[in-house]
């Protein structure tokens, strides 16, 4: 599988919100799959796109009182299963999602006491 991660700042992903979710502000993780729509079946190594944006992943660590590494570790993982069909639009998904984050997290020693 093949995927891009992309790192930018508030003003450029605050666009891409804009324009392809039709929220009008900044947010932490965008995730674009090529695995649904029209195309999907041509893409078949190709998992989609992660866009973070790294101002407001450095605003979230210092709320969180955890490492910059932590928070883009956090919503690398979020963004990818999001990528692979998770989602958190009931509490139940929400709380499931969490959870294979934070193992996810948790193996490659990105826990919440990182420094």
């Amino acid at each position: 599988m093949e995927l891009s991660l992309f790192l930018t700042n508030d003003e450029t992903v605050h666009q891409l919100n804009r324009t392809y979710r039709g929220v009008d502000r900044p947010t932490d993780v965008l995730s674009f799959s090529q695995r649904e729509g029209e195309s999907a079946d041509q893409w078949d190594n190709l998992l989609g796109d992660v866009i973070i944006c790294v101002e407001q992943a450095q605003r979230q660590a210092a709320e969180y009182g955890h490492s910059m590494e932590r928070e883009v570790g956090f919503l690398t993982v979020h963004g990818i299963l999001h990528l692979m069909g998770w989602d958190h639009e009931n509490p139940d998904d929400e709380r499931r999602m969490m959870q294979k984050t934070e193992d996810i997290l948790n193996s490659v020693g990105l826990t919440r006491e990182a420094p």
